[in-house]
């Protein structure tokens, strides 16, 4: 029988060569759980032994039960009647099958019958239901509301709501966006109000909501009256109750089985999380970022499957005599899907861990201040990882998002005239993968978002500390690919910087970002080829390839072709 998790060689590879052991250890408070959960790990050996336990039970039900429904969610889709939203047949029994597997509650704490996993062994396990039914991944991946909770809500929230999580009883939905608020939250208008006894309403309507029929939703409302920025939105969690009205669902492109929702607020019980005022600054953050981390996981899903579809349909389909496998053009578009894959895969979980450091660290730090002792070097850590991360988030979801767009649209090209019918997966991944790019966060916000730490050279430290090290035999070529991207992407900075010109360096922005992130990425394979020869090819030819667009990028950059961007008013007639 297959199994996503075991048939997957590059996904088992990352998973041996995880360096959490501070991770584990803070989430384990040093293994002092085990000491009031049976269940709790004892080390980091056994920590990752029952990990890895758990990921093969994810890989059996998502290739198992999960896949071989994902066509007939797809066709039928979530259904709306009478004011109910309905999941297609398939994907309600994955849920159960999920509740029943006790996964549903992977990233939340044991008191409330959680697992306590890390993020990054949660990320394994959406990636592989990704790639079963990316669908199924929008209301699996939404345990980030829970861990919002969590982390930011009081005492009996955490007893009110995260117990149903972990159990399946509950899902849930963030619900942020509004007709004339999308990517700019700022704009939200929903309003949140007191009665006399301090209790807290909603009014307003929220739209484009993902699994908005949920039962437990995280609302950013306005609760400040007469404010119109961001200092005057906070967030409040309620129940889906007969006040919640579901007026509409989307008909979409793609992901059929998660429904999209338009939410009226009519007056509806609700209760403040956190603290006023914080909630698109503080708690919204921290749940898009995860939610952008997930999109990743999700577009690693996608196009996980995608090329297993395009291979797998390579070798089958003969034409002229032979298989179209061994056609020159065939096998470099499958061996180009497969570096892109693989490339991504190690961006994704070098960015997985230094969520979960941060989070964790954040958390070590808060406990030190309550035990009044010195968080100094707690602190420096939070720090760094907070600036990488800051970096790392948005240029994950660049580019893992187009990667996937890129191997979807490839994989349906090899599939040629029969790929463009129903009959076959990859039209559905097709479909399925174009949202990624757009929502949470569009890949020209996530540019902009990633700006910063380009400018500033958020991970050169590690880049230069890589650069610099002891490589084996033909590894050196590769290094001095890397040397002179180095060069050439510190030469277009300095000739943005040079210019003084926000609006020129605005427009060169994809290319900086997309040449800075390259050249992170391949020192990430340049390592993994260091330590395992089997990883030699993909970061060849992701180095060359890169190396070769880092050239373009600045004859580009430094051509000043870019100022004709500047009057595009008079050239876009």
């Amino acid at each position: 029988m297959p199994n996503y998790f075991l048939d997957n060689s590059d996904l088992l590879y990352h998973f041996e060569k995880l360096n959490i052991r501070e991770v584990v250890s803070l989430y384990e408070d040093n293994y002092k759980q085990a000491e009031k959960y049976s269940y709790a790990p004892v080390n980091y050996e056994d920590a990752i032994e029952n990990y890895r336990k758990i990921l093969e039970v994810a890989g059996d039900l998502a290739a198992n039960y999960i896949a071989p429904t994902a066509a007939a969610v797809d066709e039928v889709g979530a259904t709306f009647h009478d004011g109910k939203v309905t999941y297609a047949e398939g994907t309600q029994k994955s849920l159960e099958v999920l509740a029943k597997a006790e996964l549903m509650g992977m990233i939340i704490p044991r008191e409330y019958e959680g697992l306590n996993f890390p993020t990054t062994i949660y990320m394994m396990s959406v990636e592989m239901i990704s790639r079963a039914d990316a669908s199924l991944m929008n209301i699996y991946g939404l345990q980030d509301i829970a861990r919002t909770l969590a982390q930011f809500g009081d005492d009996g929230q955490k007893e009110k709501y995260l117990p149903k999580f972990s159990n399946g009883e509950y899902t849930g939905a963030m619900a942020l966006t509004e007709p004339d608020a999308g990517s700019d939250l700022q704009a939200v208008k929903l309003s949140a109000y007191q009665d006399e006894k301090g209790n807290w309403f909603l009014r307003g309507v929220k739209r484009f909501i993902t699994n908005g029929n949920g039962e437990v939703l995280l609302v950013l409302a306005r609760t400040e009256v007469g404010t119109k920025d961001a200092r005057g939105l906070s967030m409040l969690v309620c129940k889906a109750d007969e006040t919640v009205i579901v007026r509409r669902i989307e008909h979409k492109l793609g992901i059929n089985g998660s429904p999209t929702c338009e939410l009226q607020f009519n007056d509806t019980p609700a209760e403040l999380v956190g603290s006023r005022r914080f909630g698109l600054l503080k708690y919204v953050i921290y749940l898009m970022n995860r939610a952008r981390v997930g999109i990743g996981a999700q577009s690693l899903g996608i196009a996980q499957a995608a090329y297993e579809e395009a291979l797998n349909y390579a070798k089958a389909r003969e034409q002229f005599g032979t298989p179209i496998y061994n056609l020159p053009v065939i096998a470099n578009m499958l061996i180009e899907m497969k570096t892109t894959l693989e490339a991504h895969r190690s961006l994704f979980y070098d960015t997985c861990v230094w969520l979960d450091r941060k989070e964790m660290y954040e958390i070590e730090v808060e406990k030190l201040k309550a035990e009044k002792k010195s968080v100094a070097e707690m602190n420096d850590k939070l720090k760094e990882a907070s600036r990488i991360l800051a970096f790392l988030t948005p240029l994950t979801k660049f580019f893992l998002t187009e990667g996937v767009n890129k191997i979807a649209y490839d994989g349906m090209q090899i599939h040629g005239g029969t790929g463009y019918m129903k009959e076959f997966s990859i039209e559905r991944l097709f479909r399925d993968a174009r949202i990624t790019n757009i929502y949470e966060g569009t890949t020209q916000l996530q540019i902009v978002a990633a700006s910063g730490g380009v400018l500033n050279d958020a991970v050169g430290e590690y880049i230069g500390k890589w650069l610099g090290a002891d490589y084996k035999g033909s590894i050196q070529d590769l290094l001095k690919y890397l040397l002179e991207m180095r060069e050439v992407f510190s030469e277009c900075l300095s000739f943005i910087k040079a210019k003084k010109d926000t609006s020129y360096q605005d427009i060169a922005m994809k290319e900086l970002v997309e040449m800075y992130g390259s050249l992170y990425v391949g020192c990430l394979l340049l390592r993994e080829a260091n330590e395992d020869s089997k990883r030699l090819f993909t970061a060849r030819r992701f180095v060359l390839d890169s190396h070769a667009k880092a050239i373009k990028n600045k004859e580009l950059i430094m051509s000043g072709i870019y100022s004709d961007i500047l009057h595009s008013d008079t050239i876009l007639i």
